[in-house]
This record gives structure tokens, C-alpha cells and sequence, in this order.
């Protein structure tokens, strides 16, 4: 049979409570077992258990050799779940959270090539104003954009996805081009409503310059969509990712303005609890969403 290793051991004996509980668990002696322990403690040159006939504790030292090996038996048992799952066929229900615009525009087509891909997952695409917490709603997946929040999850980017700052050819006919960020205190600035603590705030940066702009104007909207279609109508001056204004870039009826500034980046990431990292489902899902990424979803 084979033998635990020495962490597997102390933490068994521990577990165990007695040598003999542990020898019962290890399917040893308690001679043996008591005899291994020694060994370990010579090896190590400290007492680890205080132990009389009937109960025992951990020493200082003891206390340490335990939580390391804890934490070291766990991270080899994840390790070699990760291994063992890449031959496990991914299927299932994977519940994905997105943003109703970007969602809408990319995450749903990018659905619909991956469910043709691997026929077995069943995709619960549910959109949202707002990104949800993953853990309260139980998705597996979310979408979401910049900074991310400090939260017990791990996440990987997708797509490198700027903010820029842009206006319609008719509202710079009329009201000028800024050439630096507090040119834009004289121009009307549409601002989405998303971040009351941050509200009207656009922060730029040039190199090692960097600038913060409060703006103003006679239109906001907690709505991306409503803020663009503004700015398309020419009333002002708006910020909006770059997934958002590529195709009205393109075709002219929205410019670019102070470029050469920037502003904090939209990187669009996928987030996932801790805990489904290991998920054959969520790891082909946001292993596609990468490679996807590099394609269609070039702005």
C-alpha cells in the first residue's frame, strides 16, 4: 500500500486525535504509528505532539507543521485536480453574467458559435444593467470591465478595450475642437451616471502629466445607450469604451478628440469564483472567449 508522505501523515494523526484513531485510519499499529511519529520529530529536531496514553496536543512547533502542511496537501490536491479534469468532457448548465450593451453585441453572437462547439453545455446567458456578484447568484462566469472589485474570484483577461473621449462632426462645427483636458470645461459633456462617488470626474494622462477634468453639461443618463445616441446627435461631448464607438469611428459620425491623452482602460475581463477554476465547462468557455477575442472582437 502505499505510504503517506510525512505532511499526510502528521496531519492524519492529527485529525485522528490519538495515535490510535490514527493507526485505525492509517491502518497501521499504534506502535507504528508512534514510531513514525518519532522518527519525524528526530528528523525535524523538535517535539511536534505532547502526547500521554490517552490525549495529546500540539506544540508551538507542531502547530506550525500542521498548517503548512495543510495548506501544501491542499494546493497538491488541487494541482492534481486541474491535471485529471483536462480529460473530463465539459457539460453542463454554465450560468454567464454580462452587461445588456456589450453583452447584446458580443458575449450572445460569441454564445452562439460556442454552444455549436461544445454541444453538451447548455449557456444561461442572463444581462444585466449592472455586473452582478458571481457568488450571490450563483453564475459562473461574468463579464466585466476595468478595475475589477475586490472580491474572492479569479480573472482573466479577454480583450484590451480602451475609453476614449469623441464627438459628433456637427458639435465640433459649432463649439470647437478641445486640444487639452480643461478645454473641456467650455464644452458641453454628456456623463453616464454609474459611479456617483466619481461622478462627472474624467481623469487623463499624458506620460508622467496627468489631469482631472470635473465636467459638466445638461445631459446624463445611467444608460450607455442613451448617452451615445446623444453624442450622436450632436449635443456634447461624451467618454464610452472603445467596443461602443468603433463602429461610429469608422463610418465617420463620431472623432476622436485629445488623442495622445489617456484615459484609465476598460480591459474587458472574465471573472469566475474561485472555486469553479478547476471546471472543465468555465475553462472552455473563457479559453474560447480569449481566442475569440483576438478575432471578432477586434475594435
Amino acid at each position: 500500500m502505499k505510504q503517506p508522505s510525512d505532511l499526510a501523515f502528521f496531519a492524519s494523526v492529527v485529525k485522528g486525535g490519538s495515535l490510535s484513531a490514527a493507526a485505525q485510519e492509517l491502518d497501521v499499529t499504534p506502535p507504528a504509528v508512534s514510531k513514525r511519529l518519532a522518527q519525524l520529530e528526530r528528523r525535524l529536531g523538535v517535539r511536534l505532539l505532547n502526547r500521554t496514553t490517552r490525549r495529546m496536543s500540539l506544540t508551538e512547533e507542531g502547530e506550525v507543521y500542521l498548517e503548512h502542511s495543510r495548506r501544501i496537501l491542499e494546493e497538491i490536491e488541487a494541482m492534481e485536480r486541474v491535471v485529471s479534469s483536462r480529460r473530463v468532457a465539459p457539460k453542463g448548465l454554465l450560468r454567464v453574467n454580462a452587461t445588456l450593451g456589450f453583452g447584446r453585441s458580443y458575449i450572445a453572437p460569441a454564445v452562439s458559435v460556442f454552444v455549436r462547439r461544445y454541444p453538451e453545455i447548455q449557456v444561461q446567458l442572463q444581462l444585466t444593467d449592472r455586473p452582478m456578484r458571481l457568488g450571490d447568484e450563483a453564475f459562473d462566469v461574468g463579464i466585466r470591465f476595468g478595475e475589477l472589485p475586490d472580491v474572492r474570484a479569479v480573472a482573466r483577461k479577454i480583450a484590451a478595450n480602451r475609453r476614449l473621449v469623441c464627438a459628433a462632426p456637427a458639435y465640433l462645427e459649432r463649439a470647437g475642437r478641445p486640444k487639452v483636458p480643461n478645454d473641456l470645461l467650455r464644452h458641453d459633456c454628456i456623463v453616464l451616471r454609474q459611479d456617483e462617488a466619481a461622478y462627472g470626474l474624467w481623469r487623463f494622462t499624458r506620460g508622467r502629466k496627468s489631469e482631472t477634468v470635473k465636467v459638466r453639461g445638461t445631459l446624463s443618463s445611467n444608460d450607455g445607450e442613451a448617452v451615445l445616441n446623444w453624442a450622436l446627435s450632436g449635443h456634447g461631448v461624451v467618454m464610452r469604451a472603445e467596443w461602443d464607438l468603433a463602429r461610429h469611428l469608422r463610418s465617420g459620425r463620431l472623432e476622436v478628440l485629445l488623442e495622445g491623452w489617456s484615459l484609465p482602460p476598460a480591459d474587458i475581463s472574465a471573472v469566475y469564483p474561485e472555486r469553479h477554476h478547476l471546471s472543465a465547462k468555465v475553462r472552455v468557455f473563457i479559453d474560447f472567449l480569449v481566442e475569440h477575442g483576438e478575432r471578432p472582437m477586434r475594435w
